[in-house]
């Protein structure tokens, strides 16, 4: 969906009384530390959105030579997964003008992330929602794999 969209689509949610989970990332090179977080993420609610970092977000953020995969990629092959309901780009340095603009019951985090740094966290609580920090799957990360790689 699109930031134009994005108002429409969550009003229908509403009307269905579902409950919102959001999350954010990259999302480069995807693999199992990011397919286990994003189910658990799912689990937390009805619906998954997920808030993708575009490319010139992840230079500024990461590393000039990031990403690997250029958003529409990125966005692609979230959107083809089951436990994803919609994505959407943002370009900001977090994701907090979109998670105003969502105002999910749930904000999902990696528990690498003390709740004090979370991007949105304290609004999310203001209005009643939750913060769930979800356990990594160990030794699994873009830039491990982005490591291994040059190696070879």
């Amino acid at each position: 969906m699109t930031r134009a969209t994005l108002p429409g689509v969550v009003a229908k949610i509403r009307r269905a009384k579902k409950r919102i989970a959001f999350t954010n990332g990259t999302f480069d090179i995807l693999h199992l530390g990011h397919v286990t977080y994003l189910q658990k993420a799912k689990a937390t609610a009805d619906v998954l959105i997920v808030g993708v970092n575009t490319d010139r977000s992840v230079k500024t953020y990461k590393d000039p030579t990031r990403p690997i995969n250029p958003q529409n990629d990125r966005l692609q092959v979230l959107a083809a997964l089951a436990c994803i309901d919609y994505v959407i780009l943002f370009d900001d340095p977090t994701p907090l003008k979109l998670i105003l603009a969502v105002r999910p019951d749930i904000l999902v985090k990696g528990a690498d992330w003390a709740l004090k740094d979370i991007a949105g966290a304290k609004e999310v609580l203001s209005w009643g929602g939750k913060v769930r920090r979800i356990k990594l799957v160990a030794g699994r990360s873009s830039t491990r794999i982005i490591r291994a790689l040059k190696l070879a």
